[in-house]
């Protein structure tokens, strides 16, 4: 498949930056969904050794999204009681 390409980019050089658009697209959204399996407290790969809800153990003071626009995770208090 990748000789294909290749031979299409040398016959028509104007489809490069299609390919390297959908290339650096694929590469982004393959490591965004990396990032929240990982990263994001709903995921749980582990359910012998982390039964119950984890998302539950998270601090108020912290930060799971992948980006904030206004809001310090590290000035926020607890406002809700411990159950």
């Amino acid at each position: 498949m990748l000789h294909q390409i290749t031979g299409q980019a040398k016959k028509h050089p104007s489809l490069i930056p299609l390919f390297v658009f959908i290339t650096v697209g694929g590469t982004g959204a393959a490591l965004y969904v990396l990032h929240l399996e990982l990263f994001n407290p709903n995921v749980s790969w582990d359910r012998k050794n982390n039964p119950g809800k984890p998302w539950n153990k998270l601090g108020p003071n912290d930060q799971y999204k992948f980006h904030s626009v206004n809001v310090d995770y590290s000035k926020l208090k607890k406002e809700v009681p411990d159950f």
